[in-house]
């Protein structure tokens, strides 16, 4: 339920029935298709500032083996994790960390190359490094360190801030943390309505992650804006304060650009020999992917390059996901391709020989 007895924050996004686990992967189309969903309607905390998803309901969420976005077999994604180490080196000298919600442990690897001790975290883990532990980090896990490292955690919990007051008493009441979410203003600036989903019950402007701590070291944005971070005394964390005047709004015709895809497709499908693609297939493929299909003009192929990902079926949609050299036999030259992430554009035109016509819809969406 929105809202409460004595306030009740106001409205500022709707989208009914997403997939829960918009990157969970399923061994047939009818189990994807069938897959638990929920509502999401965004609304700003009249006390906080904080915007969140009141009709999100976190006993759904049980993370698991069949879970899967890992973003690192990308060259352009590793980079990215190369500059968050750097951030990391410049903050955290003591060498031993904690990373909560390690996934499938390829960033806490590439720390423990540059000589950090680290000790992961992740339900849905599915090696057997000795340090990764497949549970929730907690008081019971005995473990503490001078650092705290949440990449891509803080937009799934629902009451972020008490969260972190639980981390902060696992960790014995100390130590530096370092935040990693999407970026809010991103998402309304390109107009990405396909880059809200049920999985982020949180949606964080810097401003927010700032107004969380009383000791901020650093913060700023980083993979070409789409997110942003903070580096902060985990012991100075406060709960924040609205400021006056602070009524975010996402930007006139923020969902335009939608109609603009369907009727693309729309023109494209008329040619019986067509196929219409999107290179993508994670969060924003898989949710870009059903609205187009609630439009009645849905797409043919989910393309990505990720391995745990091809050969199973996204939610909701039922769509196979199939790698880029299987996708070329089904695709011609000149064929639409929907690309989900205009900051793996080059990446994606040299691993497919610039064969196809590339839309990139953020870009698109903030014409």
């Amino acid at each position: 339920m929105c809202g409460g007895a004595m306030t009740t924050p106001r409205e500022i996004y709707r989208a009914e029935q997403l997939p829960v686990f918009q990157n969970r992967m399923f061994r047939t189309a009818a189990q994807a298709v069938a897959c638990p969903k929920g509502d999401v309607v965004l609304v700003q905390d009249p006390q906080t500032g904080l915007i969140f998803n009141c009709a999100f309901d976190p006993s759904l969420m049980v993370y698991d083996a069949d879970y899967q976005n890992e973003q690192a077999v990308s060259a352009i994604f590793s980079a990215h994790l190369n500059k968050v180490a750097e951030v990391v080196q410049r903050h955290f000298s003591g060498g031993n960390l904690i990373e909560v919600g390690c996934g499938k442990g390829h960033f806490l690897m590439r720390l423990e190359s540059l000589g950090f001790n680290v000790t992961g975290f992740d339900p849905t883990y599915e090696g057997d490094h000795p340090r990764i532990a497949r549970e929730y980090f907690s008081l019971q896990s005995g473990v503490q360190a001078e650092g705290v490292i949440l990449r891509h955690v803080l937009e799934h919990v629902a009451d972020p801030v008490p969260f972190l007051r639980g981390v902060l008493e696992s960790n014995g009441g100390r130590g530096k943390v370092y935040i990693e979410v999407p970026c809010l203003n991103w998402i309304a600036k390109s107009h990405a309505w396909f880059d809200i989903f049920y999985e982020h019950v949180n949606y964080f402007r810097v401003e927010d992650l700032r107004a969380m701590f009383g000791k901020v070291y650093e913060a700023g944005h980083t993979f070409d804006g789409q997110y942003l971070y903070v580096v902060a005394d985990l012991a100075s964390l406060t709960t924040p304060r609205r400021l006056l005047g602070d009524d975010f709004q996402l930007p006139s015709g923020f969902l335009d650009s939608m109609e603009r895809c369907s009727q693309l497709i729309q023109r494209t499908a008329r040619d019986p020999s067509s196929t219409m693609a999107v290179w993508g297939g994670a969060s924003k493929g898989v949710i870009f992917s059903l609205l187009m299909q609630r439009r009645a003009t849905p797409v043919d192929l989910l393309i990505d390059i990720n391995p745990a990902k091809q050969g199973r079926f996204v939610a909701a949609t039922g769509l196979l996901v199939r790698s880029p050299e299987d996708a070329a036999r089904s695709l011609k030259s000149g064929a639409t391709v929907f690309v989900m992430n205009s900051s793996y554009l080059q990446e994606i035109r040299t691993m497919s020989g610039n064969r196809y016509n590339y839309l990139t819809v953020e870009h698109e969406a903030a014409l």
